[in-house]
C-alpha cells in the first residue's frame, strides 16, 4: 500500500514540477536553469515545513507523510537535473553559470528549508 500511496504522491509531484519548472523557464529565461532553481527552493522550503508541521503540531497518518514527503515532494524537488544541468554548463565552459548555479541552489535550498521549519514553528 505504501510504494502505491508514494507513487501516486510522485506522479502528482512529477506534473507540478513540469508545470512549475516550465512556467519559471518561460518568466525568467533561459540564461540560468531557473526553473530547477525554482523547484528545488519551493520543494525544500514545503518539505521543511510540512516535516515540521507533521512532527508533532497536527496529527498526520505515517501514509500521507509519505504521500506528500517521499512521493509528492522527492518527485517535485529535481537535484538529479540540477546536477546534470550543472554539468552540461561546465562542457559548454560556462563556468560562471554553472557556479552560479551550484551556488543559488545550495543557499536558496538550505534557506528555504530553515524558512519553513520556521514557518511551521510558529503555528
Amino acid at each position: 500500500m505504501n510504494i502505491l500511496i508514494i507513487g501516486i504522491g510522485g506522479f502528482v509531484g512529477a506534473i507540478l514540477r513540469y508545470l512549475v519548472s516550465g512556467w519559471t523557464h518561460r518568466v525568467a529565461g533561459a540564461s540560468l536553469p531557473y526553473g530547477t532553481l525554482a523547484v528545488n527552493v519551493l520543494g525544500s522550503f514545503l518539505l521543511g515545513f510540512f516535516l515540521i508541521i507533521a512532527e508533532g503540531r497536527f496529527i498526520i497518518s505515517p501514509q500521507l507523510r509519505n504521500l506528500i514527503a517521499i512521493g509528492l515532494l522527492g518527485a517535485f524537488t529535481t537535484y538529479s537535473t540540477f546536477s546534470f544541468e550543472t554539468i552540461m554548463l561546465i562542457r559548454e565552459m560556462m563556468y560562471y553559470q554553472a557556479f552560479l548555479n551550484i551556488i543559488l541552489n545550495l543557499v536558496f535550498g538550505l534557506i528555504a528549508v530553515w524558512l519553513g521549519i520556521t514557518l511551521a514553528r510558529l503555528i
